[in-house]
């Protein structure tokens, strides 16, 4: 299984080696975009991508990332949740 986060593309780092800056819920890292910067296509700051271990795997529209990344914050206080419940004494 892949788990792939939705990132926004803030600055094109340097197009021939195939890397950009994207944000990734505040969080500025540089990814590998050469799998989805296409020629015919070439990605912009402002797109989103679906970055997993470093690598942008494909392009997702803005509806997409953001519902993906309001699910995965549910998932974060589900576990929080969780883990609270596991610390109550019983």
């Amino acid at each position: 299984m892949c788990l792939g986060i939705p990132g926004q593309v803030i600055e094109i780092v340097d197009r021939d080696a195939g890397l950009a800056r994207v944000d990734i819920s505040g969080v500025r890292r540089e990814v590998s975009v050469a799998l989805v910067d296409e020629p015919a296509a070439p990605l912009a700051v402002g797109d989103w991508v679906l970055i997993h271990v470093g690598f942008a795997l494909a392009r997702i529209d803005e509806d997409d990332a953001r519902e993906t990344l309001a699910l995965l914050e549910r998932g974060a206080d589900l576990q929080r949740e969780l883990d609270e419940l596991r610390r109550a004494p019983v």
